[in-house]
């Protein structure tokens, strides 16, 4: 009798191991199954990306200059730094920050008696650096002119329009000064100034103000 119960016992013990091996499998593939869906669902949710933002053509972006442009002292090609000087939204959401770094380029610089007895300055706005990369814009060039000798009144025009702008030569004294009388505001009117026949100044810190031609897409 006990022969034959020892061959029955091992038997069934054999079979209990076997269903625990074949069983584990199961539990860990429904286990990696879930980790899976997981995995996949966070993966497409992370490669989900916001739409860029749309700064639509005509926007006015200010840009405060970082250095003193100028009729007499800057060159056509030079590169000029600065920075935005206000937020530029889009709907409620800011698209382009204060303070973020602009570049740009002296397209003509006359002082007086190069052009017609007057002097001219002209600038153009080329970046924006939004969250670590530069933005390519197109905007309309910033032109500055002052009648020459015998003339009283200095005309700026900017993208076909009248606009302000300083007329003066630097102070000898703090940054961003200037001599001479201001002829209206970054983006104000015509405006008439007493040149006493000094070349166009824009100091540092001066905030120029420029109309996007193109829209740009900022992305979020």
């Amino acid at each position: 009798m006990r022969s034959r119960l020892t061959p029955f016992a091992l038997c069934s013990y054999l079979a209990i191991v076997l269903l625990s091996c074949t069983s584990k499998p199961s539990s860990n593939s429904a286990t990696d199954t879930s980790n899976t869906s997981t995995t996949g669902g966070g993966g497409a949710a992370a490669q989900a990306q916001k739409p860029p933002l749309i700064v639509s053509a005509g926007t006015t972006i200010t840009v405060r200059l970082a250095a003193a442009l100028g009729s007499r002292f800057s060159a056509p090609g030079q590169s000029f730094a600065g920075t935005v000087a206000k937020d530029v939204y889009v709907e409620s959401t800011v698209a382009i920050p204060q303070g973020a770094n602009v570049a740009g380029t002296v397209v003509d610089a006359r002082p007086l008696g190069k052009f017609a007895g007057g002097a001219v300055l002209l600038i153009r706005l080329d970046s924006i650096n939004v969250n670590g990369s530069d933005v390519p814009v197109e905007a309309h060039a910033r032109r500055f002119f002052a009648k020459g000798k015998g003339k009283r009144t200095g005309i700026m025009a900017g993208g076909g329009a009248a606009l302000g702008g300083i007329i003066g030569g630097l102070a000898g004294g703090g940054k961003g000064a200037a001599t001479g009388m201001v002829a209206g505001g970054s983006a104000g009117g015509a405006g008439s100034a007493f040149t006493a026949n000094k070349d166009i100044v824009l100091p540092a810190e001066y905030a120029v103000s420029f109309q996007l031609k193109q829209a740009v897409e900022i992305a979020q």
